[in-house]
């Protein structure tokens, strides 16, 4: 094997050939140094300090805008989105629920679900070593890295941050499966479903998939943004809860159409708008992975909206604003999980998908299976939820997902398709059997629904006691 030559260096003089001016020089020198090495030695704390690693604040303020445009996601975005499409009587007890949730979630993280969801733990749930965000203090203002060993993930933001952002997450989710149960679940009921769900169902998927520890994460499959972790989940499991529930009364025979479309329609906005923290803040540093990821949300956004429209239009004759903004959502819950990992053009096709495949799960296939998915939870954030996680296998880009571990990152295959197809479906099983559970637990224990005379009056009077206008 050839090897580049070791350079020349000159020969070194002995002592005996130093000249007296060099002797005096080199006493000096030693002289100086040894007046010198109290105060180099003082400032060696210093000097380990200034090269520790340092938090990115250009990253940094990018995640705290992420952050903050994922909780506006929820409230007021899913609030107003939720509550525009039931009836007036129900309007305030819908938008207290999502309300509620973003207060109630952010202490159930805090106390332990963080913990459970990114603690190191093993393969399958996380350990208790975070519970009540203990160990966070002595590292604020530092960078973090998630896991340890080879699979390890350093972030250039403190991990306080990281926390929040994952809050955010940890609130819409079961905010977005109360759409199922709309007009019909017992306040009491949800709180309490809500904090057993969180824990035992939402805390371990993410675990799952986010942590370097997790067997999904070991396996390999992509969920950029939260496929399966948010929208299969939820959507799985406002369908379980849906069936549980049973249908609304009078659906059927009394007229159930929107009270407001145009909150719905504004807090459709807000959801498109709170994407992009959703996404692009995925990256988790403001990068050009963050702009692509960022692109490719509002071309699939876009692309269900056309998707949706058109397929109603050409089946009931007349473009509705309904259909457009649930579109919007449609195509922007596929590109979740591939946002990060696809670019624009297939970005559009699975947008278009999603749109077709979203008009699909809200009106035919609901019908075919009889459950009153009252806001299309499953049919929507399930069902696109599906389709992004699959076609993220088939669309990838590797050079998106590349590291300098592995620098030819991820592409789409039909072995990768395979593997999300594997993550898609044990989420879909965990999910569904551990909702179950956990709903008929809750129905022993304070009952899950409200009476009819409740249900006809309204939930805003039964269980809030107050009336909108």
């Amino acid at each position: 094997m050839r090897t580049a030559s070791a350079p020349s260096t000159p020969a070194t003089p002995g002592p005996g050939r130093l000249s007296g001016l060099a002797r005096g020089a080199a006493a000096t020198a030693a002289a100086t140094a040894a007046a010198l090495a109290p105060a180099l030695l003082l400032s060696l704390p210093a000097l380990a300090q200034e090269e520790a690693p340092a938090v990115n604040t250009g990253d940094t303020a990018w995640m705290l805008t992420s952050t903050a445009l994922v909780l506006m996601m929820t409230i007021p975005g899913l609030a107003l989105f939720y509550s525009g499409m039931v009836r007036k009587k129900n309007v305030l007890a819908t938008m207290m629920q999502s309300f509620f949730l973003a207060a109630l979630c952010s202490v159930i993280w805090m106390v332990a679900g963080y913990s459970l969801a990114f603690g190191e733990g093993g393969a399958y749930i996380g350990d208790l070593s975070k519970l009540f965000l203990t160990g966070v203090a002595p590292s604020w203002d530092a960078p973090f890295t998630l896991g340890s060993g080879d699979a390890a993930v350093a972030f250039t933001i403190p991990e306080t941050v990281f926390i929040m952002f994952q809050m955010t997450f940890a609130i819409i989710t079961p905010a977005l499966a109360t759409g199922a149960v709309a007009d019909r679940m017992k306040f009491s009921a949800l709180v309490l479903f809500t904090v057993l769900w969180s824990l035992l169902i939402y805390s371990p998927i993410a675990h799952w998939v986010w942590h370097p520890n997790g067997w999904i994460f070991a396996l390999g499959a992509l969920d950029f943004a939260g496929g399966t972790v948010v929208h299969i989940n939820a959507g799985v499991a406002g369908l379980v809860a849906a069936i549980v529930l049973g249908k609304r009364t009078g659906l059927g025979s009394e007229n159930m159409s929107p009270f407001n479309l145009g909150l719905a329609v504004i807090g459709a906005a807000l959801l498109w708008v709170g994407w992009f923290g959703f996404n692009a803040g995925s990256a988790g540093a403001a990068g050009g992975r963050a702009g692509m990821a960022m692109l490719v949300t509002q071309v699939a956004g876009a692309a269900g909206v056309l998707a949706w429209v058109a397929a109603e239009w050409m089946t009931k004759g007349k473009p509705s604003v309904l259909g457009a903004i649930s579109g919007a959502v449609a195509g922007l819950v596929a590109i979740t999980p591939a946002a990060g990992f696809v670019l624009p053009v297939p970005a559009l096709i699975i947008g278009l998908v999603a749109g077709l495949a979203g008009f699909w799960g809200a009106t035919t296939l609901k019908h075919w299976c009889g459950y009153d998915d009252s806001l299309d939870a499953f049919g929507v954030h399930g069902i696109c939820g599906i389709v992004g996680a699959l076609l993220v296998g088939v669309f990838a880009y590797g050079p998106l997902s590349a590291t300098p571990g592995a620098p030819e990152g991820i592409s789409g295959s039909f072995d990768q398709f395979l593997i999300q197809v594997y993550a898609t479906v044990a989420t879909f099983i965990f999910t569904a059997i551990g909702t179950w559970i956990i709903l008929k637990v809750v129905d022993v224990v304070v009952g899950l629904r409200v009476t009819e005379e409740e249900e006809r009056e309204g939930l805003d009077v039964s269980l809030h006691g107050e009336r909108l206008g």
